[in-house]
């Protein structure tokens, strides 16, 4: 009789852990996880076996499947950036957002400053910059760092 309860414990224990969620990338991979939530642009889930929350951005995520239920989430679409004229399909991502994103190039240079402009307008200016070089080499995201001196440093991502 313990044997049985211990059996139909172990089996009652396996389901409850098993994941629920699948998570597909755009650049194809697929992940077996527990979905947690989807907040502030960025996705939580857990692995198998572990309690451990993970974050990944929303950009990186095509959809999410409940295997349960079967139901499809689309969370992105796949942006392709071919030319410098694409520039407005590029994103300007916070650091923070861009967990599950490739690294792909930096850029470095001098912070757009023209006279009699506001700060916010040079600031537009150099991103705007940023973007048509990072859609001219094909690169969809890009996080952008300003320093204190007057310069910037740029990171484009890829899927």
């Amino acid at each position: 009789m313990k044997n049985l309860f211990f059996t139909l414990a172990i089996l009652f224990a396996n389901i409850a852990i098993s994941q629920t969620h699948q998570i597909t990338k755009h650049n194809g991979e697929e992940l077996d996880v527990n979905f947690i939530k989807h907040e502030n642009d960025l996705i939580h889930y857990s692995l198998h076996g572990s309690f451990e929350e993970h974050k990944i951005t929303k950009f990186a995520v095509s959809k999410i499947i409940n295997k349960q239920t079967n139901q499809t989430q689309k969370i992105t679409d796949k942006v392709i950036v071919n030319s410098k004229s694409d520039y407005k399909m590029v994103t300007v991502l916070p650091q923070e957002k861009t967990i599950g994103l490739k690294q792909a190039a930096n850029f470095t240079g001098l912070s757009t400053k023209t006279k009699g402009e506001p700060p916010i307008a040079n600031k537009n200016h150099t991103a705007l910059r940023i973007k048509t070089k990072s859609a001219s080499n094909g690169y969809p995201f890009v996080s952008i760092v300003e320093k204190a001196d007057g310069k910037y440093e740029a990171v484009a991502y890829v899927y």
